[in-house]
């Protein structure tokens, strides 16, 4: 039982809660990969993978939606599943988070949890202050909801 967290990054800010998540879940039991890196086959039945993207024109970013694309192709039965998005905080701003979602839902995998939003400052960032300690949290309830799901299958 792994955790995947694959993220697309274009001020560092995705990034950082990328590591985030994976530091909340555990090094043993969490890597961090750049989107364009990801290979499906890195990950097994029961596994978590956690996708993240910037909102980019109200969706998730260019790369991050050809990976979802070739997954879908390739499916991800058995998979457990989460998404992020970093945004800026509007009234308006996209749900990158929930296309991601249910991308890996059509996929074939099994949500884990809500789309979860992080938030910038602006454009480029910085992240606002007390969002990477969310997303170590968030990655802790993650590792929760995994050993559940485990203890489930092996009933």
């Amino acid at each position: 039982m792994k955790a995947l967290i694959v993220y697309d990054s274009a001020y560092g800010n995705t990034k950082a809660i990328a590591e985030a998540v994976a530091s909340g879940l555990g090094t043993a039991n969490a890597s961090t990969v750049p989107v364009a890196r990801f290979r499906r086959a890195d990950l097994s039945v029961g596994d978590l993978l956690v996708v993240g993207s910037p909102i980019n024109g109200w969706r998730p970013t260019p790369k991050t939606m050809e990976t979802l694309t070739a997954v879908e192709s390739e499916g991800l039965m058995g998979v457990l599943a989460a998404a992020f998005d970093t945004r800026v905080k509007l009234f308006i701003h996209g749900d990158a988070a929930g296309k991601i979602s249910r991308h890996l839902k059509k996929a074939g995998a099994t949500p884990v949890s809500k789309p979860m939003p992080f938030y910038v400052g602006g454009t480029e960032g910085p992240l606002l202050p007390g969002e990477t300690d969310r997303a170590k949290t968030w990655g802790a309830q993650l590792l929760s909801l995994m050993k559940s799901q485990a203890a489930k299958r092996s009933q």
